[in-house]
């Protein structure tokens, strides 16, 4: 059975820099799709990066050259990282990873941040940006 679970949040103040982890494990297959979503209170969990199997990535306008996504593999295990930089108080929320085994849906050769088809999800790291 897969179990994802996310560390890594905290408070930051405006400008600052924060990295999360979400470790999968128990993986059984080689492909994948890892995405990580925020949600803050009145607004809908959105996906702000994805990354498919072989690293490409997709990032939501919001975030773009400001989050990088990674992924390091072991053979039952993924670890997704998010680095995040100049942080700002709208990117307060809650973060959580998500997983599917079948890989990313594609839209032009690139993951769609609208790919339905997570299976497992982490419960989720708070983030705080605020002075």
């Amino acid at each position: 059975q897969v179990h994802v679970k996310e560390s890594g949040g905290g408070s930051v103040q405006p400008g600052g820099s924060l990295m999360l982890s979400c470790a999968a494990s128990g993986i059984t297959r080689s492909g994948s799709c890892m995405a990580w979503f925020r949600q803050d209170s009145g607004r809908e969990r959105e996906a702000i990066a994805v990354i498919d199997t072989d690293g490409t990535t997709e990032y939501a306008d919001s975030v773009k050259g400001r989050f990088t996504i990674a992924i390091s593999k072991d053979s039952a295990k993924r670890t997704m990282y998010l680095e995040m930089s100049d942080l700002q108080p709208e990117d307060s929320g809650t973060y959580s990873c998500a997983y599917d085994p079948w890989g990313c849906t594609l839209i032009n050769g690139r993951p769609s941040l609208v790919h339905q088809g997570y299976r497992n999800w982490g419960q989720g790291t708070q983030v705080t940006v605020s002075s």
